[in-house]
């Protein structure tokens, strides 16, 4: 899985620091389930000194019912608002039954989808926000004919950090938080976990590109 990276190498800066590059490695390194097709995006530029992104679609059965990207972040001087020198960013869209867009409960269940999912695959993390947005789309006049259609979407971010909670002056296992956001795309997705003790072969499909 190719990982499209940024950093300041390409102003004629110094070249990314050893530990950007190995937190980057964790980036293609991560399992995901056959249902997620991932590849690299562009990176953002201007948010941080060094920054990769992935971004991914859920398909079954050859229909696509799930977006998301992930972008990680990285300050070697550390950022206060992170909390520490590392930033993952993650976005996740799903389709969703329309009957569910009035639950009350939506958006917390939605969020608990994130942070369950960190903690199933031990990704240790800190400083964690985000919104959770239910999208409804209805149809009139000459398109009345059309399906109501509803969506969930959840931004969010979180501190990686090392086993022992530290967030600054370390390289987290980037490939558990990885793991970790695949894991969201297929949950908000709707897509059934994985039975305990049956691993799910990943599939190249779709994660086109080399590691970086």
């Amino acid at each position: 899985m190719g990982v499209m990276v940024v950093g300041q190498e390409s102003h004629g800066a110094p070249a990314e620091p050893a530990s950007f590059r190995a937190a980057v490695t964790g980036l293609h390194d991560a399992t995901l389930r056959p249902e997620v097709f991932c590849e690299e995006m562009p990176a953002p530029q201007r948010i941080a000194p060094y920054a990769a992104a992935l971004s991914a679609d859920v398909t079954v059965d050859g229909d696509e019912v799930g977006t998301g990207r992930l972008i990680l972040l990285h300050d070697p001087a550390g950022n206060d608002a992170w909390q520490g020198t590392f930033r993952c960013v993650a976005y996740v869209r799903a389709d969703l039954d329309p009957e569910l867009i009035t639950d009350p409960l939506l958006a917390e269940v939605g969020w608990s989808w994130l942070v369950e999912a960190l903690q199933a695959h031990g990704a240790v993390h800190a400083a964690a926000s985000g919104t959770v947005t239910r999208v409804a789309t209805e149809s009139f006049g000459s398109m009345a004919d059309e399906e109501a259609t509803a969506q969930i979407e959840l931004r969010a971010s979180w501190t990686p950090a090392d086993a022992a909670g530290e967030t600054y002056d370390v390289v987290p296992d980037v490939a558990a938080h990885t793991e970790a956001w695949g894991e969201l795309l297929c949950t908000a997705a709707g897509l059934p976990p994985v039975p305990e003790g049956i691993t799910a072969m990943p599939s190249r499909r779709g994660q086109r590109g080399t590691p970086s």
